[in-house]
């Protein structure tokens, strides 16, 4: 009975150990129900302390697994043999294979291009962001893969990140405390990416640049604004723009997201729901003030041009011919309309480019105000804005 005790302990002891480096795991990647769960207190203490629990829990399996393989039965041995290769296995797989950052590496080095150099194919989008007067494009295909990449721009250092599961992009000064620090992919929350800076550990939420565990929790980066687009678009507006290039030992990884810019890759968790309104939808969300409000895909296409109000401020968002490059600017009292591919507004007739400057009519030489917008999946933007407001046409 004393052995078969041991037995027991030693089963128990190394089940509740496969049990901990699977719970840590299960939270922070796209498991089953995992990323619906408040679960980001839990994820983080199991990160913290996992080191911890682990050795409290191999020290109370070690003497019962020695007594066991000493005294034991033969049948008894092989399970508990068993069961300790399959925690090692586990443990491996947790802690080296199934880890954010050596599932989806960092560049090896950032290799940027003129557009003369360039082998970016013009159709791709691009997370274009402009600093000081310098003009960069960075394609999505690219750090849709690696999820975040270091630059310095005008001087300076920013970290362009892309999520795929939430398909939007953001710039930031990547200081912490006014500190320049590193950050590493440590998993996801609610479907969005989430960095660990290397100082305080804390975990960073890539959709909004805000700690939401650890020391500094409630913290933002500073944002840096960028824009969405065809890199033909972003061309045509920098012409002197460089390109960010593919790192040649990830070109497989890149080429697995080669469908992703028009929706149709495969897998449930990037590819597009070409419905309105559903988890997978494309919407272009904008925020003004406290109000923040989502275009939903489909209407923006079939529209081209929405006059709308967000809060107090009067808005324009809208779509260039290629039907991928999308911006929203203040419009004040103005009342734009869409004639033979190009912009208009009725009040002056007067004709606006892309950049949303007036080059023709009344109004020339008059700019609108940019307003910082994302392309993103209905999902990701409602979890994230959960009082956000929905465009209906006609309303």
């Amino acid at each position: 009975m004393k052995v078969k005790g041991f037995y027991v302990a030693s089963i128990a002891f190394l089940m509740l150990l496969i049990l901990l480096e699977i719970s840590r795991i299960y939270y922070i990647m796209p498991f089953p129900g995992s990323q619906r769960e408040e679960s980001i207190d839990l994820a983080y203490w199991l990160h913290q302390y996992a080191g911890y629990v682990r050795l409290l829990l191999l020290v109370l399996a070690a003497y019962p697994v020695f007594i066991l393989f000493k005294a034991g039965s033969l049948s008894s041995r092989v399970v508990v043999g068993i069961s300790l290769a399959l925690y090692l296995m586990v443990y491996y797989q947790v802690n080296y294979r199934m880890s954010a950052d050596q599932m989806f590496l960092q560049p090896t080095e950032v290799v940027l291009a003129s557009v003369d150099s360039s082998r970016i194919d013009r159709k791709k989008l691009v997370v274009g962001v402009v600093l000081q007067g310098v003009a960069r494009a960075y394609p999505i295909e690219i750090i849709g893969y690696h999820h975040q990449v270091r630059d310095t721009l005008g001087g300076e250092p920013i970290m362009v990140t892309y999520c795929t599961v939430c398909r939007t992009g953001r710039v930031f000064k990547p200081r912490v405390d006014g500190k320049l620090d590193n950050f590493r992919l440590v998993g996801m929350d609610h479907f969005n990416a989430m960095f660990e800076d290397s100082r305080t550990g804390s975990w960073w939420r890539q959709v909004s640049g805000e700690a939401v565990a650890g020391p500094l929790k409630g913290t933002m980066l500073e944002e840096i604004p960028s824009q969405q687009m065809s890199l033909l678009a972003w061309i045509d507006r920098y012409p002197h723009t460089l390109i960010l290039q593919p790192d040649k030992k990830f070109l497989d990884a890149y080429e697995e997201l080669e469908q992703y810019d028009e929706g149709t890759i495969e897998g449930g968790l990037e590819s597009r729901d070409s419905l309105s309104w559903k988890e997978k939808s494309w919407v272009v969300g904008l925020r003004a003030g406290t109000t923040s409000k989502a275009y939903d895909w489909n209407d923006l296409l079939a529209q081209r041009v929405i006059n709308d109000t967000v809060g107090q401020m009067q808005v324009l968002v809208t779509l260039e011919p290629d039907s991928v490059s999308f911006h929203a600017w203040q419009r004040d009292s103005l009342f734009f309309v869409w004639k033979e591919d190009q912009l208009f507004d009725s009040n002056t007739g007067s004709r606006w480019n892309w950049r949303g400057q007036c080059v023709e009519g009344q109004l020339l030489g008059a700019k609108l105000e940019y307003l910082q917008a994302y392309q993103e999946f209905w999902h990701s933007w409602q979890t994230f804005h959960s009082r956000t407001q929905r465009y209906e046409p006609g309303k």
